[in-house]
């Protein structure tokens, strides 16, 4: 009748010490989607809280997996092949979840918005000097991505690409110039 499991995919004989549950799985199938929901619901809840780290987006995104595949996924399906698609629905949705968070870009701005705010000073010329002398101690890719992210006001992406480096290592580089130009600011030097 019901089958104890270890894992999702991995199978004990009842009594194991690595019992976690029992799963009310018949045959190689499930009986319903009720059936479907208990049995996986709980490795797609670790999976997702496993990639973004807090509980709330982790439910909203089991649930989004569990929806999207409710029409597509046949109840007649192998147990096998039902995780297999959860897990492939699963990569999609987290997909579409980095991509939302990650990959958006502000591509036209309204006219219609008014700045009231008063022109800004002109910069003070001891700190524009300090900046300058901060910046010339620092090497030349560091000193660089600095520029083109702070002085010129570009997206990591942007400065990626004028540096000719992936943006995880603009990232790499704007951070470690950053911890450079503390240092050289505090007196530290090279």
């Amino acid at each position: 009748m019901g089958r104890t499991v270890s894992g999702p995919l991995s199978r004990d004989e009842p009594g194991s010490s690595q019992e976690r549950e029992l799963r009310l799985v018949s045959g190689d199938g499930y009986r319903d989607w009720e059936a479907v929901y208990r049995d996986n619901v709980a490795w797609v809840f670790a999976l997702m809280f496993a990639k973004v780290g807090n509980r709330p987006d982790a439910e909203d995104l089991t649930a989004e997996v569990f929806m999207a595949a409710l029409k597509p996924l046949r109840v007649s399906a192998s147990v096998a092949e039902v995780r297999a698609y959860l897990r492939a629905t699963a990569r999609t949705v987290l997909a579409g979840y980095w991509r939302t968070r990650m990959g958006r870009q502000i591509t036209t701005i309204d006219d219609d918005i008014v700045d009231d705010r008063p022109d800004p000073e002109p910069p003070d010329p001891v700190s524009t000097a300090r900046a300058r002398d901060v910046l010339d101690r620092l090497p030349d890719r560091y000193r660089r991505i600095l520029e083109l992210r702070f002085l010129q006001g570009l997206s990591v992406r942007d400065a990626a690409n004028a540096l000719g480096v992936s943006i995880a290592n603009a990232k790499v580089l704007q951070h470690r110039a950053i911890q450079m130009a503390a240092q050289a600011s505090a007196g530290g030097g090279r």
